[in-house]
């Protein structure tokens, strides 16, 4: 069995076509032993205080052990079956119990601050990195506790991991497992290939909550009553009001937010905000709520005016005197075409998957030095394509790009890593290679997939995380790559990539008419900037809603046990578009209740700020300043989290960050 389970092979890449969900138990029961006795040997007096000797016996074991179980967490996530996700279930345990017990090793802890003691200031500043945040990561992993509290700290992992995973497969089963038949007539003013991708043989389409179908229905759809029954069904999911008693996420989120307090408290913080923020650039929840407030009172008067617009023109021209949640992404898509004159239908048509993907890749090979070409690889889903980042004609990085919907794909986009760059202490160099997911709509008959501006932004976040991830030229696990660099500056890279989206030389690039080939119109592209910040303030104050939503339900104990009480009152404070009593936003916030963003969702505004301010570098020095392309490259993205992500933005940037960049980019300046 050893010999032909693809999840114990050695090479360089996963075997993603030959894992089978019955070598899931068998490898990962192998791979776990093989840790274990990796950390007892690392653990033997003969085994020196020494960085090198320490990372031969331990890295070498827990780093095959995580490419494995990375491999079928990302199976797991784009390739879900009843039987991967039960093998996937049955091992989450052991590896939960392994990853804690490593974490909170008492012994281990002692030699890395023995190492620490006898070689610290010897060391490479990325290996005294590696160090300190271990140290740190030690101590917010419970290896200072003792006897019962030790205990409880890993049942709490166990638990919480357990809850989390069930948390996303309920809001996975109740996305898939809601439809609604309707007819073609019905379906009034939906975009064709919408209609297309949900065609019944008999006639009739399909409709599912998925984001390529539902938000086409909430944007376009004629048929109010269809909108609203859409809406509902969305809102509702994995919740008390959602109809399946199974998928209901009320009891996991309480749980879920009661067992991380209990984890603070073990840890001797006074709420789980503060374990969350220590390996964080914010300082404190007070901190980040503060800032948030701050750009709540900036934004609430442009959010102010985008409603009051909004209302008015859906009372005189849509009669709809009355706006309803249902109505506001339809009215609002109405009040874009009358004011821009154009849709994002119109926009779509210039954007094929191919094109952009050429586009993005060409500009990727002139900022930075690097060419991209496709390679082979063994892959999950046909559709999936794998490539080679090169540099005077040698590899430094590779990647596996996933861009569309399917069944049994987590929504939502994402980069994952599979490898770390890491000079093994064999001599050998391992390249970094990444995950790049999106879920944008298939491709239709003959035609190639046409992606809406939104969509193409979104494929060139993920990519910037993958750059993060791949040009690093740090050689040490754990701080090569977005290895520890803090959450709150992760996105950094990510959102910066997002601005070539609005610059017409790079949009020249990206697109080209599906049926024409002609590129974007000058006279569209200027209505797309003019429409670049059409309801800013009120996206502005959306996504402070859920982060201050976020932070409050981990800083302020106890709030957990009436979350709907929580959010009432954060929308009072910031929101000023109010959601219906029904709405269960919470019940699907996989981010915090699965995703890692716990505490952390501020930290899209807070490296918004960030990357707003590094693009205006760019803006002021030229967007394909070659320059300003490799300090970019040198400072931020080659640092990986080697250095702290303040001294990276100061080596680009010369100064601290301001908020003016953020303001003005948002048309709230």
């Amino acid at each position: 069995m050893t010999m032909s389970n693809p999840l114990l092979s050695t090479a360089a890449l996963p075997d993603f076509a030959a894992i089978k969900p019955e070598h899931v138990q068998p490898a990962m029961t192998q791979l776990l032993a093989e840790a274990q006795v990796a950390l007892e040997q690392a653990l033997q007096p003969e085994t020196p205080a020494d960085y090198d000797a320490l990372s031969r016996v331990l890295d070498s074991a827990t780093e095959r052990l995580g490419a494995a179980w990375g491999a079928i967490g990302h199976l797991n996530a784009v390739a879900d079956t009843p039987a991967l996700r039960e093998a996937y279930n049955a091992m989450l345990p052991a590896v939960t119990e392994f990853s804690t017990a490593l974490g909170a090793n008492e012994a281990l802890f002692a030699k890395y601050k023995a190492v620490m003691a006898a070689q610290g200031q010897a060391l490479s500043a990325p290996r005294q990195q590696v160090l300190r945040h271990a140290i740190r990561n030690f101590v917010l992993s419970g290896a200072e506790l003792q006897g019962a509290a030790r205990e409880r700290y890993a049942a709490i992992q166990e638990r919480a991991a357990e809850l989390q995973q069930q948390f996303s497969e309920h809001v996975m089963d109740a996305t898939d497992g809601w439809s609604h038949i309707v007819s073609t007539e019905e379906l009034a003013g939906v975009p064709q290939d919408v209609l297309d991708a949900t065609k019944l043989d008999d006639g009739g389409h399909k409709l599912s909550l998925h984001f390529p179908v539902y938000l086409p229905v909430m944007q376009y759809a004629e048929n109010r009553a269809l909108r609203e029954t859409v809406y509902r069904a969305y809102v509702t999911r994995a919740s008390e009001l959602g109809g399946k008693p199974e998928w209901d996420n009320s009891a996991a989120m309480r749980e879920i937010v009661a067992l991380r307090q209990e984890e603070a408290q073990l840890l001797g913080y006074a709420n789980f905000a503060e374990v969350s923020l220590a390996p964080k650039m914010a300082a404190s929840p007070a901190e980040v709520m503060q800032f948030l407030r701050d750009l709540a009172a900036r934004a609430r008067p442009f959010a102010d005016k985008d409603l009051a617009e909004l209302r008015a023109f859906a009372a005189a021209e849509l009669g709809l005197p009355e706006l309803q949640a249902w109505d506001v992404a339809y009215a609002s898509e109405k009040l874009k075409e009358a004011r821009y004159a154009f849709s994002d239908q119109a926009v779509k048509q210039y954007f094929t998957a191919p094109k952009v993907v050429a586009g993005l890749f060409s500009i990727i090979e002139r900022l930075f030095d690097v060419s991209i070409r496709e390679a082979s690889a063994p892959v999950w889903h046909d559709t999936v394509k794998f490539y080679e980042l090169q540099r005077g004609g040698r590899a430094v990085a590779q990647f596996y790009l996933d861009l569309y919907a399917r069944p049994g794909k987590r929504p939502g986009a994402w980069m994952d890593e599979v490898r770390s760059r890491w000079l093994k202490p064999t001599g050998e160099q391992q390249l970094p290679v990444a995950q790049l997911v999106c879920n944008f709509a298939s491709p239709v008959g003959e035609k190639p997939a046409l992606l809406t501006h939104d969509d193409v932004i979104t494929l060139f976040h993920e990519f910037g995380h993958g750059l993060h991830h791949m040009l690093t030229q740090v050689n040490d696990l754990g701080v090569s790559g977005i290895s520890g660099v803090e959450w709150d500056a992760v996105e950094l890279p990510s959102q910066f990539m997002e601005n070539f989206c609005w610059e017409w030389e790079v949009l020249q690039q990206l697109s080209g008419h599906v049926d024409s080939g002609e590129p974007l119109p000058r006279a569209l592209f200027d209505k797309m900037t003019a429409a670049k910040n059409y309801q800013s303030g009120l996206q502005t104050l959306r996504q402070i809603e859920f982060s201050l939503f976020d932070m409050r339900l981990h800083a302020e104990p106890g709030r957990e046990a009436d979350v709907q009480q929580l959010l009432d009152e954060v929308r009072a404070e910031v929101a000023v578009l109010i959601p219906p009593a029904f709405n269960r936003f919470q019940h699907s916030f996989s981010h915090i209740f699965a995703g890692g963003y716990a505490a952390g969702y501020y930290s899209y505004k807070w490296a918004e700020l960030l990357s707003a301010d590094a693009w205006s570098a760019f803006e002021e020095e030229g967007v394909f300043n070659a320059a300003t392309g490799a300090r970019f490259l040198h400072e931020v993205l080659e640092q990986g989290g080697a250095r702290d992500a303040m001294d990276n933005f100061k080596a680009f940037r010369g100064r601290e960050p301001r908020i003016d960049a953020l303001l003005r980019h948002q048309g709230m300046s």
